[in-house]
């Protein structure tokens, strides 16, 4: 028996270059039918992703129903201006005086001038104080000209504003004299709101649907916003500012998503364009108002009242059908795709229309938790916030470096409405050119460096600093319209809405970090955390695909998951080609790895003759 062995042995050392390319020969061909499969198995999937783009292509790209789409998310985009911007018209400073009309009980016929010249103590330079009046007595009118007050205290009856034409949040509530509340403050609330809506609606508008979610978001804003109107204290005023917030970015992701999933090609990207416009057309026309009206409820009165019209939203909003087919719901998308069909004067193909099928089982699971368990997901949602912090941050940092050179009001909102209508029409240009994610990541480098030397040079420079603030506002704009087209595209259909909400978290983030940072008055750290959130949203904003032209990802399964190779990624998809079943490919993919991996052994396996291997007659 040794013998043989020996001879086996000996017959196999004396080829050893024959065996090693047979060997290498069979792992080669073992990659290459594996490598064919899995692209069959990539080429197949798309395929059956394509399925929807084909039947909206038979819809029409953009027909009659796509136009009435696109007009009924961008109207409510104009009151957009009226509820975000309205802080900063309705709380304008105002020099008080305290209320000491106890004198004109005495002095019936004294003016305004001569009972505060009698009642109220002056600072040094002459002027008169604001928070401290003379203690009343109980003297006639000579008595108290000839001798004078001297005693003084704190306000007791309130404020008078005898420089004062328009009626606001300061002399409404007198918020002076230690009840002082800055446009920073307000802005803080509003973030807050934010933060919750952001969290609640993108939830309610993956899980209820687009239409019920943008539904219960304009009764919100008729709610808090004309609501508004009718407060009667400061602190219900911050309430409904909160609920504002949340109806607001809630209508946001809804609209985005809606938008998104009915559109194809370059119409998507060109609607979310359009709708970004008419905010900065908004907020144009809320300068114009908030100049023209003596009051500040009158303000949230005509802002809010075109609300009210939207109600009939109820009955021709529609709903989109790439989520009813992704919740299970087969014959309600096929009906409303029949209707855009039928709009647009169009006809399905019954073949085409019958290829669309309900998801797995697997589909209806996804949740919060998946953007920790699967690993594309998680990257995009990170890289994204951290563009959108980015943005934020600068964006708000701008807006408060403005506020320094001592511009009027009214001029320094007119000044983002003008630069941002062409900076987002020019996105159509860089979108078309050069895609998403390097359109993004242009806007973003030129916004961020605006931002940097903003803080960086002197402000004696004065017209350049202006001047560096326009261009900021145009990138960013840009910056903002691209994000959105861009993100809305990167995730799934069954968290599209979700992950909308969460990296508008960052955005929150972002805007609370500038008013916090900001009003420190510090100098080195404002521009430290410029540069690093500029740096890192580059970098990683650089890592993620392209999405020009792509099929829109609906389910997760699109995404490998961080514990799966290639090999059980594709497994895991369980995309079965026409006539066969999930099973059968998942059998035919593991016999292919188990080819991969024996050929993987046998490569490693020693063979007699090379360099290290040992003679098992040795042993």
């Amino acid at each position: 028996m040794s013998g043989e062995s020996n001879c086996k042995v000996k017959h196999r050392s004396h080829h050893p270059s024959k065996n090693l390319h047979q060997l290498e020969a069979q792992e080669h061909s073992n990659s290459l039918s594996l490598e064919m499969l899995l692209r069959r198995l990539r080429a197949t999937e798309a395929n059956q992703d394509d399925k929807f783009a084909h039947v909206l292509d038979a819809v029409g790209e953009f027909g009659t129903f796509q136009r009435r789409l696109v007009v009924l998310t961008f109207i409510p985009n104009i009151l957009w201006a009226f509820f975000i911007s309205a802080d900063v018209f309705v709380l304008t400073a105002q020099k008080p005086y305290c209320n000491t009309s106890w004198i004109l009980a005495v002095g019936p016929n004294l003016t305004e001038a001569e009972q505060m010249n009698l009642t109220l103590p002056r600072e040094p330079n002459g002027s008169f104080q604001t928070c401290l009046m003379y203690l009343p007595v109980a003297w006639d009118l000579d008595s108290i000209i000839q001798f004078g007050l001297n005693h003084t205290e704190s306000c007791q009856d309130g404020w008078i504003y005898p420089d004062t034409k328009k009626r606001s949040l300061v002399n409404e509530f007198d918020l002076v004299c230690g009840k002082e509340q800055n446009s920073e403050s307000m802005q803080t609330m509003f973030t807050a709101g934010v933060l919750t809506g952001s969290l609640i609606f993108g939830l309610m508008s993956d899980k209820l649907g687009r239409y019920p979610t943008i539904l219960m978001s304009l009764l919100g804003l008729i709610i808090f916003g004309f609501g508004t109107a009718f407060v009667n204290t400061f602190h219900q005023y911050l309430f409904f500012r909160f609920g504002v917030s949340q109806a607001l970015v809630g209508y946001t992701i809804s609209s985005v998503s809606l938008a998104t999933e009915w559109l194809v090609a370059e119409h998507r990207s060109h609607a979310i364009i359009l709708e970004h416009c008419f905010f900065s057309v908004g907020v144009m026309f809320l300068t114009g108002l908030a100049n023209s009206l003596p009051h500040w409820r009158l303000l949230f009165l005509v802002g809010g009242a075109p609300v009210f019209p939207l109600i009939f939203y109820i009955w021709i909003l529609p709903e989109s059908p790439r989520w009813l087919l992704m919740n299970g719901k087969l014959e309600e998308a096929k009906q409303m795709l029949c209707y855009a069909a039928g709009v647009n004067k169009k006809t399905i193909p019954l073949s085409l229309l019958d290829k669309l099928q309900l998801p797995r089982k697997k589909v209806t699971k996804a949740s919060v938790l998946d953007f920790y368990n699967n690993r594309h997901l998680r990257k995009v949602t990170l890289v994204m916030g951290c563009v959108w912090f980015t943005v934020s941050y600068s964006y708000f940092t701008l807006c408060f470096k403005l506020k320094d050179f001592a511009m009027n009001i009214h001029f320094r909102q007119v000044i983002p409405g003008i630069m941002e209508v062409p900076a987002r029409l020019c996105c159509i240009f860089l979108l078309e050119q050069i895609g998403r994610k390097w359109s993004l990541v242009v806007s973003l480098f030129q916004g961020t460096l605006m931002c940097l030397l903003i803080l960086i040079l002197p402000p004696e420079l004065k017209s350049i600093m202006v001047l560096m603030v326009a261009l900021g506002e145009f990138s960013l704009a840009a910056s903002v319209t691209v994000f959105f087209i861009y993100t809305a595209e990167l995730l799934p259909t069954v968290l599209r809405a979700t992950g909308l909400g969460l990296v508008s978290l960052a955005w929150a983030a972002g805007a609370i970090s500038s008013l916090v940072i900001i009003s420190q008055r510090l100098t080195l750290l404002p521009i430290l955390l410029c540069c690093v959130s500029a740096i890192l949203a580059l970098f990683f904003c650089s890592l993620l695909p392209e999405t020009q032209d792509q099929p829109l990802p609906d389910i997760l399964e699109h995404y490998p998951l961080q514990t799966r190779n290639m090999a059980e990624e594709l497994l895991a998809k369980e995309v079965a080609p026409e006539g066969g079943t999930g099973d059968v490919v998942r059998n035919t993919v593991l016999d292919s790895t188990m080819l991969k991996l024996d050929s993987d052994v046998l490569s490693h396996t020693p063979v007699p003759g090379r360099a290290g291997d040992t003679d098992p007659r040795n042993d």
